[in-house]
């Protein structure tokens, strides 16, 4: 260990953009042995691991890097889903420019982070390769008689419903769509998280005895009380997909949601058929394209219409390139690939033209720093342009579906945000049973905190059954 002053950071090779443009296979190679336990050895297995605590599930990075650089890689990677489901997934699309290597002490002291995230997919996709992840097999001495019902298929629902597995109870996950992974399957694109790495960890669950139920519609062919009256608990992990409106005219109904546009994109490249992409409206090809947003889901947007081949391809977002809310290092692979970022741009109009559309901008400036340093955009008289283009797509975040009327469930508590209200330590609604985790509780958020509150929930429903158990057993006595 300790080797960060011989031993420079590097990361697994990643392709040339004028390669990686041309497919949509993932950008960065995996790593080989030997450089995953170099990388490894560079820790500074420091007594305060900074690493571990700015990670949302707190994963004990610094004792399975210094395994891995033992060599000793198999328990490595039992050390590292130890606290993690998706291991493999997490270590492809967390942005760790933000969370453990941005903390990395390392880092900090100018020697360049641990390429943690590359070891960690690697060692997941070793133990897999090696056959060392085997499903899990749930003794039937703690086989338990309850069952649990999951609602929604993503990585809280998934996360919540292996941990159940692990404690022995009967786990059916129900989800609308026909494919389980939720974002992972449907709105991630390949080049960051190619599909046959989550289709191998829904085997995974399948084969653990995790019952998973594909288009069905919770409200609509199963009544919820219909699934209450099944389950000894329930739990909704539905995410978030209601796309962020913008208000650009008359003409917004003619801007593509960014969630649509890449499910499209998803659902081609495994082989779907999709009307409104074979007919033109959502494929990207020989147009010119500006997508409004910041984030990591406009950084998918502008990186697939380049894979699809557009003409040119816009990004605007109102702030400037060092206060957008997405990971520093997609932007700069999309740089790399040609998108242009027209920084502190702001779209008020849209009009539609014969051929295409035009969108009325202005530029706009950051305030000076108020009382919580928080820096406001505002318009800069003046200052209106216009952009002629042909396909517009909004990437401004995701909003909860209204649930109560989605579930037919009139008592469902619910924030003003339109979110699942929980208690804070229960994590159970207002009905009794009924719990909520994930995106439709928090928000919309990182996949990673997602994994975090099905773990969580998972603790609190176990709590919940022993609890009800208890009391039954109480009842009995006392009769």
């Amino acid at each position: 260990m300790l080797k960060f002053t011989d031993l420079n950071q590097e990361y697994p090779d990643k392709r040339l953009s004028k390669d990686r443009k041309k497919d949509f296979r993932e950008i960065y190679d995996n790593f080989i042995k030997n450089s995953a336990k170099e990388q490894s050895s560079r820790c500074s297995q420091c007594g305060v691991p900074y690493c571990t605590v700015h990670c949302p599930l707190h994963n004990h990075i610094p004792d399975w890097l210094k395994l891995a650089a033992e060599d000793r890689l198999k328990e490595a990677y039992e050390v590292s889903s130890s606290t993690n489901n998706m291991p493999e997934i997490c270590g492809r699309i967390c942005p760790q420019d933000r969370l453990c290597e941005g903390n990395c002490v390392i880092e900090q002291s100018g020697h360049g982070s641990v390429t943690i995230g590359s070891v960690e997919k690697y060692l997941t996709d070793n133990a897999f390769e090696n056959g060392w992840i085997t499903p899990l097999k749930v003794e039937k001495r703690i086989e338990k008689e309850n069952s649990i019902g999951v609602i929604g298929a993503g990585p809280a629902g998934l996360a919540a419903a292996e941990e159940l597995r692990k404690k022995g109870y009967k786990v059916h996950v129900y989800d609308r769509y026909d494919r389980a992974g939720g974002l992972l399957i449907y709105g991630i694109p390949n080049f960051k998280l190619e599909k046959d790495i989550v289709q191998r960890r829904m085997q995974y669950l399948k084969d653990s005895g995790i019952n998973i139920h594909l288009n069905v519609e919770i409200g609509k062919d199963i009544k919820f009380e219909d699934l209450q009256k099944k389950h000894d608990a329930v739990l909704i992990a539905t995410g978030v997909y209601k796309a962020k409106e913008i208000n650009l005219g008359e003409s917004t109904r003619n801007v593509i949601p960014a969630l649509e546009y890449l499910t499209a994109s998803n659902r081609k490249g495994l082989g779907d058929e999709v009307k409104k992409f074979d007919e033109g409206e959502l494929d990207a090809k020989g147009k010119d394209i500006v997508v409004i947003g910041g984030g990591d889901t406009a950084m998918d947007c502008v990186r697939t219409a380049v894979r699809q081949k557009a003409k040119s391809v816009k990004c605007l977002y109102r702030r400037d390139k060092e206060n957008m809310p997405g990971s520093a290092r997609e932007v700069n692979n999309a740089e790399e690939e040609g998108v242009e970022f027209m920084w502190q741009s702001l779209p008020i109009n849209m009009n539609v033209l014969k051929n295409g559309y035009q969108i009325e901008c202005v530029k706009m400036r950051l305030s000076e720093p108020d009382a919580d340093g928080r820096r406001t955009p505002q318009q800069i008289d003046g200052s209106d342009f216009n952009l002629k283009v042909d396909m517009v797509i909004a990437a401004l975040g995701f909003s909860p579906e209204n649930l109560p009327t989605l579930f037919d469930v009139k008592d469902l508590p619910v924030t003003k945000w339109g979110t699942v209200r929980v208690g804070f330590n229960t994590m159970m609604t207002d009905i009794d049973g009924v719990f909520a985790a994930g995106d439709i509780v928090r928000g919309a958020s990182l996949v990673v905190w997602g994994i975090r509150d099905g773990r969580d929930v998972a603790n609190s429903i176990h709590s919940y059954i022993e609890a009800t158990k208890l009391a039954e057993v109480r009842k009995v006595k006392a009769s």
